[in-house]
Order: structure tokens, then C-alpha cells, then sequence
């Protein structure tokens, strides 16, 4: 017995080693990174009571992005722009929960009727007031099947009055539970209880926008030029692929306390591309982090790596409706051969967590529940693995073949070799052929659920354990894996009807117990936020959905 464990150990390190060896060489591919030629003072020598003359902001934004109008965005990438540009009833707090922002008070009586109270100097860029009337002209405007917004499902998953009729096309948006009692006060209605309801508002599909500048250029409105906001900066420059620039706003209600002047945003879509400008001293804060380059970083610049669990996390969905991946013990089967440890510490290493749930722990009211293959040693879930396999039938004569789908990116990349690896070497009996695509052709490809195996990963909207668990409802729009349980849907069901957050939480649990029996998603690891910020950066801040706000921050004279 002591020599076959010695000799499974031997094997294993053998593996790992060549895994990561492999991987690594993957890594290495793009090459050192360029000697810093940064001459920035380190933290500890800066006073950040000092402010420098230059309060100028320089951010790497990730990407071009596809629009400016909060109504016509998907991605983080424009979230992080509208944060600065435009302004929700409530803004993310550094603790996770909201702080008043144009609306400086709310109250209901019962989770259903909302009634937000807007500050009287709040204003838009151009002086106009911030009324009531611009709330209910955008939200009837996001939900409206004619602007073709990619979020208008969100405010029927808020359960606001007939958002999910209107969005259909079954109802006129004028009849949407939202009402302008007078200039400073908006009602909003719900068709049943949401106790988070507020906290939904800070996503940026719920900004407000100026009805009569979208009314007079149409889609032209978001150019510099014709743009108007209500945020703590306005927008001064925008060109294309290769900044976007925006400076402070003196009509903004809070601009007292605003410090930068401006902000500049380089569109920088190579990770490796940008470090190379922040350790240059062009870029104050770096949007992304390489991961071939994080464990010197941390050496070289600890103070600087910014580290934050993330509501999110990475995941491989299974095409439930083709065999054999409508059978639940070869999904189970996979899922149990994934070795989370070395996925989160050895091929990650950045802060990411193994991940055995689709809700992340540091989601507000979610208690992890301890599924029984969530507490197995990963040798016993290789061997429940393998066992599964077998009784599905796969066998050396039959080997069980299939592809997995990943979007073109060295990281996705990186984790599909890993987990292709530890299939071939938990399993033997499977043939798996890896297949990367552009993003915008996978997008097509996974939402024609035309896969066997597709990588993907689900940043939640609010922090609440629903804005994970929608996503495999029968219905929900990015369920991909086209998976559908009328217990899950039931159980989603009644929490959102539930006001006691102990009671709610039972429920979630329940239900991720439900996705551990069908396994129609692999979970892999819980995301983290990671940014570069220079020492001279003050007031950074992140909350579990990397809201970062650029009023909050300023540059310390160095």
C-alpha cells in the first residue's frame, strides 16, 4: 500500500511537472518583458495628503468600446467608462454595499414599491436639472425592443413592472412600472417583492440619458460633441483606438470633492502591451495583468499588484441537448477529473480560488454548501470519474471523443491544454480536440449552443447570489448549456419572492446542490480583480464587481 501511494505521488508530480512545463513554455511565449524604465517614487516616500499639480489620470481601458450609451453596452470594459461619465441612482461602495448618488434617499414599505428622492443639484453637462422624467424615459427606452439593447432583460430580471412584456413586444414601454411623481421623485414598481432591488441599480444599463440629445442626434448622440452627461466628468475627445479623454465636470452635484482634472483612457487590448507602458511610467493604472509576468511583479512592485476576489467565475458548460453530453454521468465525469488546485494555484497564480460552485463565496447571502463532490479528495473524484465514464459506457474500444470550444487568448488557451491534460491522463479513455475561435465567431458559435464543450465565464451584475444562479434558468438568456430543471426554475422562483435573507439563502444552497447533481456547467475557479495602480494613485477602491470610481481617486505629488 505505501509503495502504490509513493508511486501514484511520483506519477502525479511527473505530470504536474510536465504540465506546467508545458505551460509555462506557452507563457513564455510573448516574450520577457522590456526592462522598466519607471523612475516613479515608491509609497512609502509619498505624503498622500500632497497633491500634484497635474491631477491627470492616465487608465489603460482594455479595449475600444462598442459604445458610450449605456443602453447599447455589454462588457466591463464601457462599464468602467460610464461609471465616470454617467451616474445611476446609487453607486457601488468600497464594502460591497451602495451609496447614494443621484438619488440621495430611497424608501419602500415592502420590496415592491420603491420611492427614490432626487437631489436638486444634480445636473446634467449641459445644465439642465436631472429629473424623474429622464429615469422613466430611459428605463421605457432600455427595455423597448426597438433600441436592441444587449441588458433588456435586466430590469425584468429586477422584476419591474412589465419590463419582460415590454421587452417581448407584448406591452408598450409606456406601461412600464416606473413614474415620475414630481421633477425629484421617481416610483418605481415591481411586480413582486426584490429585497437586493437597489442594489441592482448600480449596473450601468440603468443610467439615465438625455432625452432630448438622443432625440436630436439619434446615434450620432455618444460623439464628442454632442455628448451628454450627468457623471463627474464630461467627455472632451474620443479617437478610436487610442484614447478617450474626459475631464472633471464643475456642475456635477459632488465636485467639491472631486480631485482629478482628467482622465485619459488608452484602449490597450494586449495585456503584455500595456505592462510594457505602465512600467515605462506612460500608465498610472493598468487595466489587466499577464499572467506569465504576475509572479515578478509581485517581487518587483508588490504594493502595486491590486488584488480583490471578484463576483465571477470561469467555467466550462456542457451542450446538454447532443449526446453524450445529455447524459449526466459523462458531464459529472469530466467535471470530477478537473483538478481545481492546480488550475487556481499552479496554471492561474494570480489570487483565483478552486471553484466547485457557480456562486463565488464572497457573494452577500451565500452560504457555501458542502456538496458531496465539493468535500472529496481529488484522487476519490478521479476514481467516481473514471467509474462514471465506464458506466456510460466509454471504454478504450470506445473512447469517449468530443471538442472544446475557447475564444482566442493565451490564458484560455493555457487552461484548455491543462484541463485536455488531465482529462487524457485521469480518464485514458477520451479523445479531445481543442478549438479556439475569434470572439466575435465564438460569441455566434455559443449562443447557436453549436458545441460539445464550451469555456465561459459569468461576472455577476449585483451582489446578491441570484445574479450567478439566473443564468441557468430554463429561460435565461445566456444559458447556453440550454440546461433546464423545473425544481432550479422553482426554487429561483420562490426566492425571489422571499424577504428573509436566512430563508433565501437556504435556497440558493439548494439549488446549487441541484447543479451539482446534473453538472450541466463545470465550475473551474472564482475570479479575481487585479489591476496594476502606481503608489502616486490615491483612494483606489474596488468592491466584488471592480466598480471602481475615478472621482474617488487622485494623484499624490511625486
Amino acid at each position: 500500500m505505501m509503495r502504490r501511494n509513493q508511486s501514484s505521488h511520483s506519477r502525479r508530480s511527473w505530470y504536474l511537472g510536465a504540465l506546467l512545463t508545458a505551460l509555462f513554455g506557452l507563457a513564455a511565449c510573448g516574450g520577457p518583458s522590456e526592462p522598466s524604465t519607471d523612475t516613479s517614487t515608491p509609497a512609502a516616500a509619498l505624503d498622500p495628503t500632497k497633491l500634484a499639480a497635474d491631477q491627470t489620470l492616465v487608465r489603460g481601458g482594455g479595449s475600444e468600446p462598442e459604445s458610450l450609451d449605456p443602453h447599447k453596452i455589454s462588457g466591463t470594459v464601457e462599464s468602467a467608462l460610464l461609471r465616470d461619465l454617467m451616474e445611476t441612482l446609487v453607486i457601488a461602495a468600497p464594502d460591497g454595499g451602495v451609496r447614494p448618488a443621484v438619488a440621495e434617499s430611497w424608501e419602500t414599505t415592502d420590496n415592491q414599491t420603491y420611492i427614490f428622492k432626487l437631489r436638486d443639484d444634480a445636473k446634467w453637462t449641459n445644465g439642465d436639472p436631472v429629473t424623474a422624467d429622464d429615469f422613466v424615459f430611459s428605463w421605457r427606452r432600455l427595455v423597448d425592443p426597438a433600441t436592441a439593447s444587449k441588458y433588456a432583460w435586466y430590469l425584468a430580471a429586477a422584476k419591474v413592472k412589465n419590463a419582460q412584456d415590454i421587452s417581448e413586444g407584448k406591452q408598450p414601454p409606456e406601461n412600464l412600472g416606473v413614474e415620475a411623481l414630481d421633477p425629484k421623485t421617481l416610483k418605481v414598481s415591481l411586480e413582486a417583492p426584490v429585497p437586493y432591488f437597489v442594489s441592482m441599480l448600480v449596473h450601468a444599463s440603468t443610467s439615465p440619458v438625455h432625452q432630448a440629445t438622443v432625440e436630436k442626434f439619434g446615434d450620432q448622440w455618444t460623439r464628442v460633441g454632442n455628448y451628454v452627461g450627468n457623471g463627474a466628468f464630461k467627455l472632451t475627445e474620443w479617437v478610436v483606438n487610442e484614447r478617450i479623454e474626459y475631464v472633471k465636470n464643475d456642475l456635477y452635484w459632488d465636485a467639491a470633492n472631486v480631485k482629478l482634472e482628467k482622465v485619459r483612457n488608452l484602449p490597450i487590448a494586449s495585456p503584455n502591451a500595456e505592462l510594457k507602458r505602465y512600467e515605462a511610467g506612460e500608465i498610472d493604472f493598468a487595466y489587466s495583468i499577464p499572467i506569465e509576468h504576475i509572479g515578478r511583479l509581485k517581487k518587483e512592485r508588490g504594493d502595486e499588484v491590486k488584488t480583490t476576489p471578484y463576483i465571477g467565475t470561469y467555467y466550462y458548460e456542457f451542450n446538454t441537448t447532443r449526446p453524450p453530453f445529455d447524459d449526466a454521468r459523462v458531464r459529472k465525469a469530466l467535471a470530477f477529473a478537473i483538478d481545481r488546485d492546480i488550475m487556481a494555484y499552479k496554471v492561474m497564480g494570480r489570487g483565483e480560488e478552486p471553484s466547485f460552485h457557480l456562486t463565488p463565496g464572497v457573494v452577500k447571502g451565500f452560504d457555501v454548501p458542502p456538496t458531496p463532490w465539493s468535500q472529496l479528495a481529488q484522487a476519490d473524484r478521479v476514481a467516481k470519474a473514471k467509474a462514471l465514464l465506464a458506466e456510460a459506457g466509454y471504454t478504450a474500444d470506445n473512447p469517449l471523443k468530443f471538442s472544446v470550444l475557447y475564444n482566442t487568448n493565451d490564458n484560455h488557451k493555457k487552461v484548455a491544454v491543462a484541463i485536455s491534460a488531465m482529462w487524457k491522463q485521469n480518464l485514458q479513455h477520451v479523445d479531445v480536440t481543442l478549438e479556439n475561435q475569434e470572439w466575435k465567431t465564438y460569441l455566434s458559435t455559443r449562443a447557436n449552443t453549436d458545441f460539445d464543450i464550451a469555456r465561459a465565464g459569468w461576472i455577476g451584475d449585483y451582489n446578491e447570489p441570484s445574479t450567478m444562479l439566473k443564468l441557468l434558468l430554463t429561460d435565461g438568456g445566456s444559458n447556453y448549456a440550454k440546461y433546464s430543471n423545473p425544481s432550479y426554475d422553482a426554487l429561483l422562483a420562490k426566492s425571489s419572492k422571499e424577504m428573509d435573507m436566512g430563508k433565501r439563502a437556504e435556497y440558493y444552497a439548494q439549488a446549487e446542490e441541484i447543479l451539482a447533481e446534473d453538472m450541466p456547467i463545470a465550475p473551474i475557479y472564482q475570479y479575481v480583480i487585479q489591476h496594476m495602480v502606481k503608489p502616486h494613485v490615491g483612494g483606489y477602491a474596488a468592491d466584488p464587481l471592480d466598480n471602481y470610481y475615478s472621482k474617488d481617486m487622485w494623484i499624490i505629488e511625486h
